[in-house]
């Protein structure tokens, strides 16, 4: 998708503003969860359950996505949205607002390193210990109370897993259960003062 794009500074694949956040992902729901529904009580009880929609955040006044399920491995977004497409993004750092909603959540990315193998790093706030295997490493994520901004080294990572050098970001897939609002790339580590107004998290000022 962004093979062929200067790639440089951020590069963002979601925002929770705007007509179509999702353009560039896909959706999935556990079947179970999902069903027509007709009347407002029905629909209430499938809201609890599984879904994947935008919502309105009290603590940041601002439309968010929030995917829920009781079955976090069936409810997912993936980027890109087709299975035989890749990113192609070789920006090697990627950060993800986020609210932790105190119920299991995880999230992936598969990336090509150097010597032309696929891995995937997948991250978890359930898992209590790293566990590498050839093609995939899954490690323990510890979420602050409320909203997060979830700093990936994918460079870092691959060197540490498995010896190589990274390349490039192939897929981002993002399970239950959080509220999304913002998930971009970038080249480098930057401060909180060097991000562009748009790639912050605004939270209220609490009175003294």
């Amino acid at each position: 998708m962004f093979k062929n794009t200067f790639q440089s500074g951020f590069l963002s694949i979601f925002y929770s503003i705007g007509n179509e956040p999702l353009q560039l992902w896909s959706e999935h729901i556990t079947q179970a969860d999902s069903k027509e529904t007709t009347s407002a009580e029905e629909t209430s009880q499938v809201i609890s359950k599984a879904h994947i929609s935008r919502v309105a955040d009290e603590h940041i006044s601002s439309l968010t996505l929030e995917i829920l399920s009781s079955n976090l491995a069936d409810t997912y977004i993936s980027c890109p949205p087709r299975p035989d497409r890749t990113l192609g993004i070789k920006l090697p750092y990627l950060v993800l607002l986020l609210k932790n909603l105190n119920r299991y959540f995880s999230f992936e990315v598969e990336i090509m390193d150097d010597m032309g193998i696929k891995r995937r790093f997948r991250a978890s706030n359930f898992q209590g210990s790293t566990r590498v295997k050839p093609y995939i490493t899954t490690m323990p994520m510890r979420l602050d109370p409320g909203w997060n901004q979830v700093t990936f080294n994918l460079a870092d990572f691959t060197k540490r897993a498995y010896g190589t050098q990274y390349v490039e970001t192939l897929r981002v897939t993002i399970h239950a259960n959080c509220r999304l609002r913002r998930v971009y790339f970038t080249d480098k580590l930057y401060g909180e003062d060097e991000l562009p107004p748009e790639f912050k998290l605004f939270l209220p000022v609490e009175n003294a």
